[in-house]
């Protein structure tokens, strides 16, 4: 550290900063991951880095940069997390210097480091209560917590939310250094007895993309106080006692109710009349509010008794009702019930009116004590019918339904009119047979089900369910495939129902590649006579696997033999070596690719592009540089598992034929062999010549007769259907080259000079795309030694008003042993 302190002062002092350069990079950026090109940005040549041994001077700690003087660049060396490096300060930004050497030159660089929204906003506290009175006014303000959020500008804290605003409101105040005070305002007064305690929800949302929030549980307790009076279930009370009643007998029970808690809601009960007859008969519990009592009842001497009854709370409030006590006479003998005659079932489609059973009733009493009436209760569907004097019928009132209740049981009770009254009862069972009249019903109206492809033929993919709402074999269900095609083949090859459960099987092995989706129908029919069925639509969507690789379009793998890309060495960074094709059959992320380069010659000199496979130079190429260069490109898809394919590109670097000749055929034989060799290579291309400019002048010929066959059509009474050559674009990502390269041909074996060219693409209409490219091996053999000429290329090119086809032949020359 001193040193470096003292190699900066000594920079100091020999002037004015050379030079200086500035980024702008967003935190969290992968380690290697390129944040500029110094070289180009200083003006200065990659050699000058190596050889002025160029080095980052930083006065912090931990160094985020480093330098790549082989490619003239900067990386990031370790992963910069912003809230970590500069916390709230804003603009966050790394100052180092770069240092040359032989001459020593000095150059500033400044990195802006940019946030992203990568922290959500949080509470100190997850949970904090409050606790307050009932009797707090409209307005009243509470404070709460602030959230933090470690990212800053627009990713920092944006807005609050309270949820529910029933009582509360949330309002915000803005501080003079920019934050705010979040404050919770009573908007409308707290009741605990409706609602003893409230839980609000309070959100802190950002202002990234996309949004992150926070979350805090606010709780409130609401204090009681005084505010309620007791109050009586009742304004009066009516309640009988039988003459001759013992002691201690409850005669009714009062009941009042104060809202608030704790003191507040203690009640006591009191007696308030003041007649001595009273305070001699009853009695009242203070607690309970039991009237009871403590004297004789004679109902000869008195047959009501009223009394006042009076609450009152802790603080002092009250309420008071009235008890009326009526005096019952003794009445000691019940009615008796005698069952004529009775049904045991029926079935549920009887009509109204339908007689269940018969009933005779008697009462040995005299008098108004001897009158009787039977009832029953009048939630059930049956009602009871006098007939003659003491007979009775129980009928059916409405028509009955066995699946609302299949058995009610009938309880008859028979009241004499004494005082007391006296009663009896007699409870019939009725059981209701049940009648098919419902059809089974499927749980939802319609089904979706997934399965994933190469399944297991028998595998069980879904369960249809349906349910009946009668009894017996009247809701035994059985489901049943309904005859359909799908694609012209019986939906039953495909999958089949258990009758009896409704488990849906897989009758063959679903490819997705093949069929995506299918629907078909099933029936649920009841047993039942007549029975009843009800249909409901399954529909089965096939999951894709990633169970195909990928498939490499170009360049073709030629088994044995070897095909080459030719590289100038005048070629610049960048430079376009050739593009990798492939293809995947699968879907979705199954069918992502990516590139990656295995193996290379030289990994300093080749790059692939990960998403569209372009392979290109990443440095200049220089004389050093070997000829024959081997790549092997691994081609992924994104599936789980993934699954990969190699293509291996073989690149020579030269500038003419000879020197791909020279390296590629890497001769050990002597001169005799090498001379065998070259003359019979010239002959293979003499032939291959012949034959070209042969195919060449028969197309152009048959063009020219075309032409004159229109001009003669053109000219004759004959209709002339105009002709339009076709126009041609690229396409993107369907496994052809996007755009039209130069391609070079050299007649002789020692030219180092290009005897014809071809311009670049352009978007004048008459420089069309490359379309397709012609695979003819055409093999030598020598000593274990095979040549292969393997492609010709041609191209469209429009001339006047006429279309003429102009093929461009290019050699690409490789060897096997």
């Amino acid at each position: 550290m001193k040193g470096q302190a003292l190699l900066f002062i000594c920079l100091l002092s020999l002037g004015s900063v050379m030079g200086q350069a500035s980024y702008t990079i967003p935190e969290e950026m992968a380690k290697g991951s390129l944040v500029g090109n110094i070289a180009q940005d200083l003006g200065l040549e990659t050699k000058r880095l190596a050889s002025g041994k160029a080095r980052l001077y930083t006065r912090d700690i931990d160094e985020y940069i480093e330098l790549n003087r082989d490619r003239g660049v900067l990386l990031v060396k370790e992963r910069i997390d912003r809230e970590v490096l500069c916390r709230q300060t804003t603009p966050c930004a790394l100052h180092f210097q770069i240092i040359l050497e032989n001459p020593m030159e000095f150059y500033s660089v400044t990195v802006r480091i940019t946030d992203i929204n990568d922290n959500a906003p949080t509470f100190e506290d997850r949970e904090i209560q409050f606790k307050i009175s009932e009797s707090a006014i409209t307005g009243a303000k509470f404070v709460l917590e602030r959230a933090v959020d470690l990212d800053v500008g627009i990713n920092s804290v944006h807005s609050y939310e309270l949820r529910p605003t029933d009582n509360f409101a949330l309002k915000l105040h803005n501080n003079a250094d920019g934050n705010k005070n979040v404050e919770m305002v009573l908007q409308k007064p707290l009741d605990r007895e409706n609602q003893e305690q409230i839980s609000l929800v309070l959100t802190a949302v950002d202002g990234g993309e996309p949004q992150m929030s926070g979350t805090m549980l606010i709780v409130i307790t609401v204090l009681d106080v005084n505010d309620n009076a007791p109050v009586f279930t009742q304004l009066t009370y009516k309640a009988t006692v039988t003459e001759n009643s013992p002691k201690g007998t409850i005669v009714t029970t009062v009941t009042a109710s104060d809202a608030d808690q704790g003191s507040n809601g203690k009640i006591t009960y009191s007696i308030t009349n003041t007649e001595r007859l009273l305070s001699e008969l009853f009695k009242i519990n203070s607690k309970t509010g039991d009237i009871f009592l403590i004297g004789e009842i004679d109902y000869e001497k008195a047959k009501m008794y009223e009394m006042d009854i009076e609450v009152v709370d802790s603080g002092g409030l009250s309420d008071s009702t009235k008890v009326i006590v009526d005096v019952i006479d003794i009445n000691d003998n019940n009615p008796h019930i005698n069952i004529v005659s009775k049904s045991e079932s029926i079935l549920e489609d009887s009509p109204p009116n339908t007689v269940i059973a018969m009933l005779s009733v008697n009462d040995p009493d005299s008098e108004t004590s001897g009158q009787v009436e039977c009832n029953i209760d009048s939630s059930i569907p049956f009602k009871i019918q006098t007939t003659l004097n003491g007979f009775y019928t129980l009928v059916t009132e409405v028509n009955l339904d066995r699946e609302i209740a299949s058995q009610y049981n009938i309880t008859i009770t028979c009241s004499d009119e004494g005082v007391p009254s006296l009663s009896s009862s007699v409870t019939l069972t009725l059981q209701i047979s049940d009648v098919n009249d419902n059809a089974p019903v499927f749980e939802r109206s319609s089904y979706e089900a997934y399965i994933v492809e190469n399944n297991t033929p028998g595998l069980s993919v879904f369960t249809v369910k349906a349910r009946d709402a009668d009894w017996n074999h009247n809701a035994r269900v059985s489901y049943i495939l309904e005859d359909s095609s799908v694609n012209g083949v019986p939906v039953s090859s495909y999958v089949s129902v258990s009758a009896d459960s409704g488990v849906i099987h897989a009758v063959r092995s679903f490819d997705y590649e093949q069929i995506k989706d299918f629907h078909f129908r099933v029936k649920a029919q009841d047993g039942g006579s007549p029975p009843l069925s009800s249909n409901v639509t399954v529909k089965i969507l096939i999951q894709d696997q990633n169970d195909n690789p990928p498939q490499v379009l170009y360049p073709v793998q030629t088994g044995g033999s070897l095909v080459a890309e030719m590289v100038p060495r005048s070629a610049d960074v960048g430079y376009l070596v050739t593009k990798v094709v492939a293809v995947d059959v699968d879907s979705g992320q199954n069918a992502w690719l990516s590139y990656k380069l295995q193996k290379a010659t030289d990994r300093a000199l080749f790059e692939v592009g990960l998403q569209n496979g372009e392979i290109r130079t990443i440095r200049q190429v220089t004389d050093k540089d070997a000829v024959k260069q081997r790549l092997t490109v691994i081609v992924e898809d994104n599936g789980q598992p993934s699954r990969s394919a190699t293509v291996i590109v073989n690149v020579a670097v030269a500038d003419s034929f000879p020197e791909v000749l020279s390296e590629f055929t890497d001769f050990t034989h002597d001169k005799e062999y090498n001379d065998n060799l070259t003359f019979y290579l010239v002959l293979s291309l003499a032939v291959v010549s012949f034959l070209f400019f042969t195919c060449l002048v028969v197309i152009i010929s048959v063009k020219i007769y075309r032409w004159r066959q229109s001009r003669i059509l053109y000219h004759s009474n004959l209709p002339v259907i105009p002709y339009y050559p076709p126009r041609y674009s690229d396409t993107l990502g369907t496994g052809t080259l996007q755009h039209v390269y130069n391609y070079e041909v050299c007649r002789t074996t020692d030219s180092r000079k290009s005897d014809c060219k071809f311009g670049r693409a352009g978007s004048q209409n008459r420089h069309l795309p490359l379309l397709t490219t012609v695979h003819v091996p055409m093999y030598y053999n020598y000593k274990n030694t095979a040549f292969v000429i393997s492609q010709f290329k041609y191209v469209t090119k429009s001339i006047e008003h006429n279309s003429i086809k102009l093929y461009m032949l290019v050699i690409s020359v490789g060897y096997v042993k």
